[in-house]
């Protein structure tokens, strides 16, 4: 074959810096954005943010949101086109120049160095810092406390010491003369040590070091201890009449042992958890205006960015001295349109997620209606994949609680009379017969079916056992009392 040029015309979908970060914006959360925009306003001189912005009213205008304008023929236009209309849309898009008044600028002053430094919150300790700190008070020798010290750095954050002994002791230099009962005795005062069942190894050993560390006049201690040590699966099992042959005792004193025992911390070591809270920004709330439930947008989560005028007015009066900041200005043009549009498409989606889930804020959540992703798609004429993005990790506020966007939607399942009902009101409607169940008689997830079924909703047993346990209700034999 002989070569040849051909000409071949083909259609293909790019994305754009600004594209892509539009779709990054509206996966993040509303602390993910507040710390994205704290990142980029650093780098980007041309880039103001208000640390306390005003709530805009809804007929507020941007001046300087507008994206640059791109033309059909860009990528053939010549450079010196491109940017004689980047500086004609400067002009028009800026302000005029406006007096910097003084007291708008704040200068330091003397006084500025005798003002103490903010006061920095006082870090919790940590378990092992907790331990450490015990083990110096401690009247041992350093050869002991050497080892205690081995032991605790093996815990784990719930206290527990998962490391084989015989292992620890394999780790320990020679020269150092250490063998396992040097370890067993450590480990011994370290299980004396607070949170009592700290150093335990398993969670049988850790509930009978709670109980020996309470004072011996506790009523039913020694029986509890009993029960943990021999019959613990009895009592997981909530074999209540077999525990009662074996312990030779009456109803009201095994319900006291159950009480002391289910009182124990089987987690010693969690207060401790050092793991800072997580806090959750609402992105809509939810209210009642004239008979129905509208959504809003919290604009009080949600930053306000404004073009800095110092460097806006350098690019009005020094066109060629100040090249860099051009692309810096349509930087910044271009988040806060972006940070728009996602404000906007989270309300769009979240109205449309209120107005089909009215009888949910009416009546709660067994009067909640199946919704998929792709009603409010095609509602919206938006694709499933931005729904998806709009609806994880954006919460909404409402008079019953704060919910995940997500939590409205859900798979139905089939009524008797041909209508759907939502997994989440099924759920609900579990919820509520196992709290209202005598608890001496459970009813069981063939039982619930049944129940559910002379409701009008037709639900398999197994698909009511993923539903208890999905609800972390345990089975009916471990929710039977006496």
């Amino acid at each position: 074959m002989k070569p040849a040029l051909q000409l071949k015309i083909s259609q293909q979908l790019k994305l754009t810096p600004q594209l892509q970060q539009s779709i990054r914006l509206l996966q993040l959360s509303t602390l993910e954005l507040n710390q994205e925009i704290e990142r980029i306003v650093q780098e980007n001189p041309l880039l103001e943010l208000h640390e306390e912005w005003n709530a805009p009213a809804a007929d507020d205008s941007y001046e300087h949101a507008q994206p640059v304008a791109e033309s059909a023929d860009a990528d053939s236009s010549p450079a010196a086109e491109e940017v004689s209309e980047v500086k004609t849309e400067q002009e028009d898009s800026f302000a005029p120049d406006t007096e910097w008044q003084q007291e708008n600028i704040s200068y330091g002053t003397p006084e500025d160095d005798d003002m103490e430094a903010p006061q920095i919150p006082d870090r919790p300790l940590s378990l092992r810092e907790h331990l450490n700190f015990q083990v110096c008070l401690s009247q041992l020798s350093e050869c002991e406390k050497t080892i205690i010290g081995l032991l605790i750095d093996s815990l784990d954050d719930d206290g527990y010491l998962l490391q084989d002994l015989d292992e620890l002791t394999a780790l320990v230099p020679p020269e150092m003369n250490v063998c396992l009962d040097d370890f067993q005795s450590a480990l011994q005062h370290l299980q004396r040590f607070d949170p009592p069942g700290v150093g335990a190894r398993n969670l049988q050993e850790c509930l009978v070091l709670q109980l020996q560390a309470m004072p011996g006049n506790v009523d039913h201690r020694e029986q509890a201890i009993k029960v943990v040590q021999e019959y613990l699966e009895i009592l997981a099992s909530h074999d209540f009449g077999q525990l009662k042959k074996l312990l030779a005792c009456d109803d009201q004193s095994l319900r006291a042992i159950n009480k002391l025992i289910t009182g124990l911390n089987p987690k010693p070591g969690a207060q401790f958890d050092s793991h800072s809270e997580r806090y959750i920004v609402p992105d809509i709330t939810v209210t009642k205006r004239e008979g129905a439930w509208v959504a809003n947008l919290n604009v009080n989560a949600i930053p306000r960015l404004n073009i800095n005028q110092l460097y806006a007015n350098i690019l009005r009066q020094e066109h060629r001295s100040a090249h860099q900041l051009v692309g810096q200005l349509n930087e910044a043009k271009w988040l806060i349109k972006n940070i728009e549009q996602r404000s906007s498409t989270i309300l769009r989606v979240a109205s449309a997620i209120v107005e089909r889930q009215q009888q949910f804020f009416e009546h709660g959540d067994v009067a909640m209606r199946p919704l998929v992703l792709r009603e409010v798609a095609e509602t919206l004429d938006l694709h499933e994949s931005t729904v998806s993005r709009v609806t994880t990790q954006k919460f909404m506020y409402t008079p019953r609680g704060i919910f995940e966007l997500k939590y409205f939607f859900g798979s139905h399942v089939a009524t008797d009379t041909g209508g759907a009902c939502s997994a989440t009101a099924i759920r609900a409607l579990i919820k509520q017969l196992v709290q209202e169940e005598n608890p001496k008689k459970p009813l069981s997830d063939n039982k619930i079916s049944t129940i559910l079924e002379q409701q009008g909703i037709v639900v398999a047993r197994r698909t009511v056992a993923k539903y208890r346990e999905s609800l972390q209700i345990p089975a009916a034999n471990l929710r039977k009392s006496f």
